[in-house]
């Protein structure tokens, strides 16, 4: 099964708090000491060293100084901590300034991919998106965050990655669990336009859309979104924080479970039979 998604960034600051302990031992500092000549209390020394507390770019030059280690080992771990802090990045720090800059920053993962995946149990894919339902969803995204309103541009940029699914040499493979189909985001006609334009983009010869239907049995319970670059990155989406995933072994869990997710889905006519089903009871 997939690991926890915020594994891979709590490993990376695992290795990084390793290599500090194991500074601080080659110098032959106790806590103590440490503490004395990096100006810390010992508990944020113990903290540290225990991966409890993830440490400033300070934080390391400082102990790395104590321990009289060569410069360019601070340097390294500097640049490793700045890695595994961008691994697990909290929505309201990514939406600090509003939605906008988080829509265009991932453009370049659809410019540099040859095969994307997207496993989605709660709204629709963004690449597939339509207006007035990215509107509803990022108006209540942005409510709940507190952060800044700028909903439209936001809603602009995530559209232009429908050109994606159109041109270049990408494909897109989706899977979609039965109830996001009924999930109400906007009124009747946005829901209603969402839903035919699924059947739209179910023609494109460079995508495969499939549905878990409610009553599917259930070799895989349903898991957080998710989305696959090709085989170097997962990005899974949770209520506070999307999670970078990197580490093969991770990537290949989620690998693994995409192919039983899309093994449970139905595909072409029978998708397509549950979509229309789902546009008749918006009546």
């Amino acid at each position: 099964m997939p690991l926890s998604p915020s594994s891979s960034a709590q490993s990376a600051r695992e290795t990084i708090a390793k290599r500090l302990k194991a500074l601080q031992q080659e110098a032959g500092l106790t806590g103590h000491d440490l503490a004395l000549r990096t100006g810390f209390s010992e508990s944020k020394v113990s903290r540290i060293a225990a991966a409890k507390t993830p440490p400033s770019a300070d934080d390391i030059q400082r102990w790395c100084a104590a321990c009289a280690a060569d410069d360019g080992e601070a340097a390294d771990l500097v640049a490793a901590s700045r890695a595994a802090d961008e691994m697990y990045v909290q929505w309201k720090r990514l939406h600090r300034t509003g939605m906008k800059h988080a829509q265009d920053a991932i453009l370049p993962q659809f410019e540099s991919s040859r095969h994307i995946r997207m496993y989605c149990s709660n709204v629709m894919p963004g690449v597939v998106q339509r207006r007035e339902y990215a509107r509803a969803l990022m108006g209540t995204i942005t409510a709940f965050q507190n952060t800044p309103n700028d909903v439209d541009a936001a809603v602009d940029s995530r559209l232009r990655r429908d050109r994606y699914l159109h041109q270049g040499n990408c494909t897109f493979a989706f899977v979609l669990e039965e109830t996001v189909l009924y999930y109400p985001l906007g009124d009747a006609a946005a829901m209603a336009d969402q839903l035919r334009h699924l059947l739209d983009i179910m023609a494109l010869p460079r995508v495969s859309l499939g549905v878990i239907p409610f009553r599917a049995p259930r070799v895989m319970w349903p898991l957080e979104a998710f989305y696959m670059f090709d085989d170097r990155q997962v990005d899974a989406e949770l209520l506070t924080a999307i999670v970078k995933i990197t580490a093969p072994g991770e990537i290949a869990a989620y690998s693994k479970a995409f192919k039983i997710l899309s093994g449970m889905a139905v595909h072409g006519s029978a998708a397509r039979t549950l979509i229309e089903q789902a546009i008749r009871a918006l009546g």
